[in-house]
């Protein structure tokens, strides 16, 4: 009787481990500010994001050269943003800026600045809540159907500039709106104002600025018809309010080069 020799199964295979994928690396720029540091903490706790360098008033921007950094989150201040961004672009450094004073002339410099620099990322965003981002989709959506719009911002009493970004980054989609749709500007039968107490005019719509100590960061646009009124209100009660759109921002910046003003432009709303 011949006996079968039972042939024994290969062990399987030990799975090679998965290679973890690479940290993008980020420096952030105004780091000691309120915003800045928020935006350093997001960084920190964010899966992906690796916080390579903080910088703030004084520190060189050859920094954000040595740490390797691949975007850089901007929190300064208007007199050195622009600056701050056109060495990062410079140097193939993506950016993500979230301080006010941005204005068309700057913006069309750095439309520029990118057109040399084929690949590299830049966002300007008035306001990265994403809250506050659908809060002026809605403004902007609903403008064309009332006779009257006007917008009140609330900010604390620490804030350097009025009207808010936010503030005038909504005016322009209103008034863009409007316009588009053939709707004059809101009446206004005021002829004497010598303080001022209308508010600005930007494009075409009023704009208040309230600085009040307690507050963060706090937005209505008031639109009125016949009858009815529509108050479209945005309220960001911490600081932390903005990181969701600061962290979205910064993973999304290298796959759109060129320049982004707004949020909404990564989160795909038609404005």
């Amino acid at each position: 009787m011949t006996e079968s020799t039972a042939r024994e199964s290969p062990a399987p295979e030990t799975p090679a481990p998965a290679t973890p994928a690479a940290e993008l690396r980020v420096a952030v720029l105004g780091a000691r500010g309120r915003m800045g540091s928020e935006a350093a903490q997001a960084v920190r706790r964010a899966d992906g994001l690796r916080l390579v360098a903080e910088l703030d008033h004084g520190d060189s921007l050859d920094a954000l050269v040595t740490s390797d950094a691949e975007v850089v989150i901007d929190f300064t201040v208007p007199s050195v943003t622009e600056h701050n961004v056109r060495f990062a672009v410079e140097h193939g450094i993506h950016c993500v800026v979230g301080t006010t004073g941005w204005d068309d002339e700057s913006l069309d410099r750095t439309r520029t600045l990118l057109a040399r620099h084929p690949g590299v990322g830049v966002l300007v965003a008035p306001n990265f809540s994403i809250g506050a981002v659908l809060a002026m989709h809605f403004s902007a959506q609903a403008a064309r159907f009332f006779e009257s719009v006007e917008i009140v911002e609330l900010h604390h009493p620490d804030k350097v500039d009025a009207p808010s970004g936010t503030a005038a980054r909504t005016a322009a989609l209103v008034g863009a709106a409007r316009r588009a749709a053939g709707v004059e500007p809101s009446p206004d039968a005021t002829t004497q104002d010598p303080d001022g107490a209308r508010g600005a005019l930007v494009d075409d719509v009023r704009v208040h600025s309230v600085r009040l100590r307690g507050l963060v960061a706090h937005q209505e646009t008031l639109l009125g018809g016949l009858g009815e009124q529509l108050t479209i209100r945005h309220d960001s009660f911490d600081r932390i309010s903005f990181m969701t759109g600061v962290v979205l921002g910064v993973r999304e910046v290298g796959s759109h080069p060129g320049l982004a003003h707004g949020l909404e432009d990564y989160l795909e709303l038609d404005l």
